[in-house]
């Protein structure tokens, strides 16, 4: 098989705003478009003052607790808000290719890239892994995407 699809359910996601700092639970604060990853957690940049972390289930009161101990001035739980899936295999860039715009290459978009676009005009949160790729894709819409992936991939399954 040249493309595998995996569910990673139930992960925590914290939405973070924050204005000042230079940390998170101890991992460098991402650059804009990037993610940081470190101390079990990624940090994702989602726009100016706002991060994404996403961690291992189940560690949302773990976390929200030390980020408000960190100073973080605002923490939501938004863990039930987003499905997350692993894309792996040769191929998996080109599966992601018949619906995003996203130049993939790893030139453009090397590994640590973290980008919200289209992707078959569902809005997801791409992170380029040196190992495939993370797709956080909205619960109510994670039906079409998984259905709209699965047949994309059809040409690359054996």
């Amino acid at each position: 098989m040249t493309v595998d699809a995996v569910e990673e359910p139930f992960r925590t996601q914290l939405t973070v705003r924050l204005r000042d700092g230079h940390t998170l639970l101890g991992v460098g604060l991402p650059e804009p478009c990037t993610f940081t990853s470190g101390n079990g957690v990624d940090i994702l940049w989602m726009g100016p003052d706002e991060y994404l972390v996403l961690a291992d289930p189940g560690r949302q009161i773990e976390l929200e607790t030390a980020l408000r101990d960190e100073g973080a001035p605002a923490v939501v739980d938004v863990s039930a808000q987003r499905n997350v899936l692993r894309l792996t295999g040769s191929h998996a860039r080109d599966v992601l290719a018949h619906g995003c715009s996203i130049d993939l290459d790893p030139s453009v978009s090397p590994p640590g890239t973290c980008v919200q676009t289209l992707f078959a005009r569902t809005g997801i949160v791409l992170l380029v892994r040196e190992d495939g790729f993370t797709i956080l894709v909205r619960q109510s819409f994670a039906g079409y995407f998984t259905a709209w992936l699965a047949d994309a991939s059809l040409e690359y399954v054996s």
